[in-house]
């Protein structure tokens, strides 16, 4: 092989390299990402079924605290 032929080689592998790499990094992202979708599913459902547990008179009183002394 000639020296353009190797050098053009080695710039691809070199490519390939790089493109492996960011390729394992991005599934990395996207595996953690995964995760925490899962877990703030499970907190929106954990607190829809609290709020759909709760009785009309406690959100009801819970929205209508008096305000702070210094109003």
């Amino acid at each position: 092989m000639n020296d353009e032929l190797l050098h053009r080689l080695e710039q691809l592998e070199t490519r390939l390299a790089f493109q492996d790499d960011t390729i394992e990094q991005l599934n990395r992202e996207i595996t953690a990402q995964g995760g925490e979708i899962a877990r703030l599913k499970l907190q929106l459902s954990l607190l829809s079924k609290k709020f759909k547990e709760m009785q009309p008179g406690q959100i009801a009183s819970q929205a209508e605290e008096t305000p702070p002394p210094h109003y």
